[in-house]
């Protein structure tokens, strides 16, 4: 856990933020861009059902990256949904954490699945934790995409 305040007020793409902890299931999480392979930095532009995003967090199933808040954030909004790189496979949930508790879930979003949008309640929380899970059918093509995610912070 980061000591010190959480982000300054305003709306931040969370992209432009320093994770405290990340693990992913294929490869590093990449930063604006998609999954790609096991190298850093080899993924493509975030694409969702042919709509392209300059801005989120690509990461495959099964992942998990926190952020410290510091309880002076009040939401999430993010599109999600499964890379386009990945075709019509792939199946993947988004569950967004606030100091541990579920605070928005997106079922099941499949490869050919239009993106989904997820909005979380994070007042007072101290940390934001994004987790993508296998959709149930392995973990193969579950290139799953944070798109846009922006932070809104008081």
């Amino acid at each position: 856990m980061t000591c010190g305040n959480g982000p300054s007020a305003g709306t931040h793409q969370l992209s432009d933020l320093t994770w405290t902890s990340a693990s992913n299931g294929w490869g590093p999480v990449e930063k604006d861009r998609s999954n790609g392979e096991q190298g850093a930095g080899d993924g493509k532009t975030l694409t969702l059902n042919g709509v392209t995003y300059a801005q989120g967090l690509g990461v495959h199933a099964a992942s998990s990256v926190t952020y410290y808040l510091g309880g002076t954030c009040t939401s999430l909004s993010t599109a999600v949904g499964v890379d386009d790189e990945a075709g019509s496979n792939g199946a993947v949930d988004f569950q967004i954490y606030r100091d541990g508790t579920l605070a928005a879930d997106s079922g099941v979003v499949k490869g050919p699945d239009a993106a989904k949008q997820l909005t979380a309640d994070l007042t007072g929380g101290q940390e934001l934790r994004l987790v993508v899970t296998d959709g149930g059918n392995g973990v193969d093509y579950d290139h799953a995409d944070w798109a846009g995610p922006r932070l809104t912070c008081s």
